[in-house]
């Protein structure tokens, strides 16, 4: 639970300008209205004296895309920040923050319920809940890591929860009214996916260090037997190539959420951009999309858990 409150303080911390006053906020961004979100200076149309038809047909299409993205993009729904020293920090609590605050609190409760009624014999909710937990600890962190899994297990188990949950969250049809900004999934955010990341990056190399010691580890980043004229230069390429760790996890999960969300709404709208009459046809393929989206946010949890599991456990042992 501590890793899920630092991952919604670290998200949605954002360094601000020089100290010059508070910073203005810039019109540009979305703001929360009565009717969701809208974009500021972009609500004019570049041709604002180009002929009615025209210009109802490009603010028709373009009121489509900004309904599209303003789902899958963040949104400023209560400014909060500090100075430290020059610099704003933003702690701005926006429409994704919450998302996250809604998926721990329903996480929360549903495992307060499940874990109620333990018994010799599971059944019902703590059935299902022991059994993912023993996936994850026998499947995943013991196959993964080895000796030490015990070990890091807690912490495998509170990143595939959270994470799914996020993505199970962000599926709710729950549009924007008054005030409250709605519902999206939080890991499409890059912001909130690099800090998951940043957290198996940072365990990944503590768990190395545990293992093997602080010099022993960082010595057998390279591979024995290279040459030692060789020694340094794959040094460096081996330093940066635990960089590109977190990169995937990063990438993966917020590139797969982002892009089935886009689908589906891309699908809906083509009753607007095509014809009314193939309403049947675009809503049954986002019905289609929607519940492979159900499975895809199972697999996406399990792929960060599992990517995170083997990353730790390469650092057990020497190469």
């Amino acid at each position: 639970m501590i890793a899920v409150l630092a991952v919604a303080l670290l998200a949605q911390a954002q360094p601000g300008h020089q100290r010059e006053g508070v910073p203005v906020p810039d019109t540009s961004r979305p703001a929360a209205g009565e009717h969701g979100a809208t974009l500021g200076h972009q609500e004019v149309a570049p041709g604002a004296h180009e002929p009615e038809h025209a210009k109802g047909a490009e603010e028709h299409k373009g009121g489509i895309a900004e309904h599209i993205f303003q789902h899958v993009q963040d949104e400023v729904v209560a400014p909060i920040g500090f100075w430290a020293g020059n610099r704003y920090i933003r702690l701005d609590i926006t429409k994704h923050v919450i998302n996250m605050w809604l998926a721990a609190g329903i996480l929360l409760i549903v495992v307060g319920l499940a874990t109620r009624k333990r018994a010799l014999i599971p059944k019902g909710g703590y059935n299902l809940l022991e059994t993912l937990v023993l996936f994850i600890r026998d499947e995943i962190s013991v196959k993964n890591i080895g000796h030490h899994a015990d070990l890091y297990t807690p912490y495998l188990c509170s990143a595939f929860f959270f994470i799914l949950f996020m993505n199970l969250t962000g599926l709710l049809p729950i549009p924007a009214y008054r005030g409250f900004p709605g519902i999206s999934t939080a890991t499409g955010n890059v912001s909130v996916t690099v800090v998951l990341a940043l957290f198996t990056f940072g365990l990944t190399q503590i768990a190395g260090m545990r293992a093997q010691g602080v010099f022993g580890y960082w010595k057998h980043l390279v591979p024995s037997g290279v040459p030692a004229a060789l020694w340094p230069l794959m040094f460096v390429i081996e330093f940066f190539g635990l960089f590109t760790k977190p990169f995937a996890l990063t990438v993966r999960l917020f590139a797969n959420m982002v892009a089935g969300h886009i689908v589906i709404f891309f699908l809906i709208a083509l009753t607007v951009l095509i014809s009314p009459f193939i309403a049947p046809v675009s809503v049954a393929f986002a019905l289609g999309i929607y519940l492979l989206e159900l499975f895809v946010a199972l697999v996406q949890a399990y792929v960060f858990t599992m990517l995170s599991a083997l990353f730790i456990g390469m650092t057990q042992h020497a190469h």
